[in-house]
């Protein structure tokens, strides 16, 4: 290849040596992957946060914290996470108060550990695929560096063979190597930006979820103090 050849995406791939060509299809895979995961985390978030917002608007507006409950069970699974962690605390609260449990403290406590409970689970299934972002992320760079690395190493031996060394001899070896490093970038920066974007919106939904935990708390030690009323 010549610097007067068409020098073209594919015929760089294609000229590659086998390993910068492991190296991108690597780099491709993980690409892939983690554009998969861009999208079913935003749809999954998307959703999250719709469902939080219609359960505290439902939550707040109704006193009838018996009936919100049927309904949560009665939806099959199909409630959100906050939905989820309600549902938790007042089971184990209508189990503590079926038992004769008087002590409010006691109630409240079995509450709070039922709620984290469901709490942790639900946040694991929120950040779930977010620390592989991450890793192509920080490792994408570096696995491109290599490929890009190996192939000028390769480019500047093939000139042990030339008798004279001119731009044409190198300049397509070169190329075919930096190929690797905008590979290895485009995996890396998309991945980067939904991972922070995600993490924020989790952290965000995750004071949401915990600030519900703590009124709700609040609320049902009053009941088991006072059973009429919210």
């Amino acid at each position: 290849m010549s610097v007067t050849t068409d020098i073209s995406l594919i015929s760089l791939i294609i000229g590659a040596s086998v390993l910068v060509q492991i190296v991108m299809g690597l780099l491709l895979l993980v690409s892939l992957m983690s554009w998969a995961y861009i999208f079913s985390k935003m749809v999954t978030l998307q959703k999250a946060k719709r469902q939080t917002a219609q359960f505290e608007d439902g939550f707040w507006n109704s006193s009838d914290l018996q009936s919100l409950y049927l309904r949560a069970t009665a939806n099959n699974g199909q409630t959100g996470s906050l939905e989820h962690i309600f549902e938790s605390g007042y089971r184990e609260f209508q189990r503590h108060r079926s038992s004769g449990t008087q002590d409010s403290t006691a109630v409240t406590s079995g509450v709070q550990r039922a709620m984290k409970a469901t709490y942790q689970r639900e946040m694991d299934a929120l950040e779930s695929h977010l620390a592989f972002l991450a890793t192509v992320g920080s490792v994408s760079p570096y696995v491109g560096l290599f490929g890009t690395v190996w192939g000028i190493m390769n480019a500047f031996r093939s000139l042990t063979n030339v008798g004279q060394a001119t731009l044409s001899n190198v300049a397509p070896g070169i190329a075919e190597a930096l190929v690797t490093t905008a590979m290895g970038l485009f995996a890396a920066i998309p991945a980067v930006v939904a991972y922070n974007r995600y993490a924020n919106e989790i952290d965000r939904l995750s004071i949401r979820f915990e600030s519900f935990m703590e009124e709700f708390s609040n609320i049902l030690q009053r009941q088991a103090r006072f059973p009429l009323g919210r």
